[in-house]
């Protein structure tokens, strides 16, 4: 079980560098695009502080939460879309408190749960560690649309490698959401990391293999690069090859992704 302190620090970090991207803005830089078609900036932040807010819920008022999730599957392809144009057209000055101020009141609330306790979701329900490192993931992936659509480069950090257990984690998840069955045997993956160790998952004796930068990984497995940008990710068999084609580290159903841009992710 991965630690919840360690996590819910890394996820601080993650939230912080990107409060440092978008807090001085100004105000129509808030309307700007993102890759994400239909999302602003503004609209990532939105839908962070949203999230934020469920993921509060759930961690102090699981049945409020429950409720909610109800009401919210009823429209399962519209209601994050839907939440997060409700959020963009909040002025951003009140948007920016608005997270900053939940995204504080969920680390509290997650600091003061027991670790092995387990928190209702739109999926299964999830460990404080689980939770928390959920959060980490999407503040890093929808932080990263933001700083393409603002043409910022964000350097690589060890937090990184929460995303790269997920995005391990989900391997067979992401075979269900295409309908087909997940290979029986595990993979080996080794990812170089940031500071230059490599990191591993998986039998070493594996005949599945997946290598690659930690980067590029993370940048696959949350759909944020097309696989054609991110060249240092390779893989050694026919289920594994498949594996990359279908990534997804995420809740949901299977995204639309990327189209190729031509240009090598920066690792």
């Amino acid at each position: 079980m991965s630690d919840p302190g360690a996590v819910l620090a890394d996820l601080r970090a993650e939230s912080e560098e990107l409060d440092a991207l978008v807090a001085g803005l100004p105000a129509g830089r808030w309307a700007a695009p993102t890759p994400a078609a239909g999302w602003t900036v503004a609209h990532q932040i939105a839908h962070l502080a949203w999230t934020d807010r469920q993921a509060l819920l759930s961690a102090t008022d699981p049945e409020g939460f429950v409720r909610a999730a109800r009401e919210a599957l009823a429209a399962p392809l519209t209601f994050v879309d839907e939440a997060a144009e409700a959020g963009a057209q909040t002025p951003p000055a009140e948007l920016l408190a608005d997270w900053r101020a939940g995204r504080e009141e969920l680390l509290r609330a997650l600091r003061e749960r027991p670790a092995g306790e387990k928190l209702p979701w739109y999926g299964p329900p999830m460990s404080v560690a689980s939770m928390a490192t959920a959060r980490l993931m999407e503040t890093w992936a929808h932080g990263q649309d933001i700083a393409d659509a603002l043409g910022a480069v964000r350097p690589p950090t060890a937090r990184l490698r929460h995303i790269a257990r997920i995005g391990v984690r989900t391997r067979n998840f992401a075979y269900a959401t295409h309908q087909l069955t997940p290979p029986e045997e595990e993979f080996r993956v080794e990812l170089r990391a940031p500071d230059g160790t490599v990191w591993e998952y998986g039998p070493p004796e594996a005949a599945q293999r997946v290598t690659g930068t930690a980067l590029e990984f993370c940048l696959l497995v949350t759909q944020r690069a097309h696989r054609a940008d991110l060249p240092s990710v390779r893989a050694e068999g026919a289920d594994a090859e498949r594996w990359l084609e279908i990534a997804q580290a995420f809740a949901g159903p299977p995204g639309k992704g990327r189209e190729p841009s031509g240009k090598a992710a920066t690792s």
